[in-house]
């Protein structure tokens, strides 16, 4: 009887010293599991404030639509929390082309306007559906998905991560955005080679 509460109140005593947050020293590098922390007596109410994500993005681009992110690298109270936040603009026809965060799952709250979101499983079923003002939906960690401005009016949404950290795959660019030779892409996508040069000169890719 005496030794599991021995192990009980030591395990309460650990328990209680364990750090309350780590706020991420920007100027270490980052690895794996985030960024090492801030010296206690550096950290400032400050780190736990963020105000990036308070205006308006510009949409005057390509797909029309802006994400501002408010991970580690931006927000360093987030470190080692798994948490963090972003905001999307979409301007009319604005997209947020076909994507993945490797290192999260998210939840997007449309704000603004309707927005058109879904992913696709890994056994390839679609699920989608326009979201209006209030609503909210869950994208799985790892899954191709996006959202589109599928109203007459520029469209907001905030969306979380599970990671203060989340990573970032755009397929649009993956494929075409880069050095990837033609003949790769055209043997592996059946697409023929005039539309993926097309394609990567709009994306700024080569090969």
């Amino acid at each position: 009887m005496f030794l599991p509460i021995i192990f009980v109140l030591s395990f309460l005593s650990s328990s209680s010293n364990a750090a309350d947050f780590c706020v991420g020293d920007l100027y270490a590098p980052q690895g794996p599991a985030g960024y090492s922390c801030k010296k206690p007596e550096a950290v400032t109410v400050n780190d736990f404030v963020y105000s990036g994500l308070g205006a308006t993005g510009n949409t005057s681009n390509l797909i029309k639509a802006s994400v501002a992110p408010a991970f580690s690298a931006q927000f360093p109270g987030v470190n080692g929390l798994g948490i963090s936040m972003a905001r999307l603009d979409l301007a009319v026809g604005g997209v947020i082309p076909m994507h993945t965060h490797p290192g999260a799952s998210e939840v997007i709250v449309v704000v603004q306007g309707t927005i058109l979101a879904g992913f696709i499983s890994s056994a390839n079923k679609v699920y989608y559906k326009p979201l209006k003002e209030g609503e909210i939906m869950v994208f799985p960690r790892g899954l191709l998905h996006f959202q589109i401005n599928a109203g007459k009016s520029q469209a907001l949404a905030f969306v979380s991560f599970s990671s203060p950290s989340p990573g970032l795959q755009i397929l649009d660019f993956a494929l075409f955005g880069d050095d990837l030779p033609t003949d790769i892409i055209q043997e592996t996508t059946f697409l023929d080679a005039a539309q993926i040069k097309k394609l990567k000169g709009v994306l700024g890719g080569t090969g």
